[in-house]
Parts: structure tokens; C-alpha cells; sequence
């Protein structure tokens, strides 16, 4: 098999090509998620609402960036896997966390007052 010749390469060598029509839909979807975020605070919604609003818009559109415009929705399971279990394990940890100083806090309020 010849190599050289740009029609014998294997697919890995010749890059991925996209449909732009794809990018055009996550522009557009990206701009009504932040549409949104910005709605949160127009809107004057207040308390644990809007923090878990804007973190939900949050999370949609990093998830958005990161699974097309940096193509991840293309690469292999173990790639993606490597990625995203660190911040999977570290969102865990923080709502342990969260759950064990709630705890705490509850008992010094029971105890000490």
C-alpha cells in the first residue's frame, strides 16, 4: 500500500471534517442558554433557585463546548473517560463536603447555644 498518496492514508492521517450546520446549532444553542443565564438576574430570582439555575446553564454550556467545539463527542471512550472523571470525582467530594459542614454546623448549634 502506498502511503504517500493522500487517497491511501489511513483516516486518522486525513483529519476529521465536520458539517458546519453543527457549530451553526450549538452557536444558537449556546446563545439561548446565556439568554437564560442572563434572565436569572433580570429577573431578580433570588436564593438556592438561582444559584442552581446558573449552575445548571452552566454546566449545559461547558458540556456543549467541550463534547463538540473541542471534540469530544468524537474521541474514544477512554479519552473521555480521563477527562471527565476528575471533575465527576471532585463535584462529589465537594458535596460531601457540603453535607459533612452542614453537619458540623448543626451540631455546633445544637450543642453551643
Amino acid at each position: 500500500m502506498d502511503y504517500t498518496d493522500p487517497a491511501h492514508q489511513p483516516d486518522a492521517a486525513h483529519g476529521q471534517q465536520h458539517p458546519i450546520g453543527i457549530y451553526l446549532k450549538i452557536w444558537g444553542l449556546l446563545f439561548v442558554l446565556s439568554t437564560m443565564s442572563y434572565m436569572v438576574d433580570y429577573f431578580h430570582v433570588q436564593g438556592l433557585l438561582r444559584w442552581v439555575l446558573i449552575v445548571v446553564l452552566m454546566i449545559a454550556k461547558a458540556g456543549l463546548i467541550v463534547s463538540i467545539f473541542m471534540h469530544m463527542m468524537w474521541e474514544r471512550l477512554a479519552l473521555v473517560y480521563a477527562i471527565l472523571t476528575p471533575p465527576l470525582c471532585l463535584l462529589v467530594l465537594l458535596v460531601l463536603m457540603a453535607a459533612e459542614a452542614h453537619h458540623t454546623f448543626g451540631m455546633r448549634e445544637l450543642f453551643f447555644h
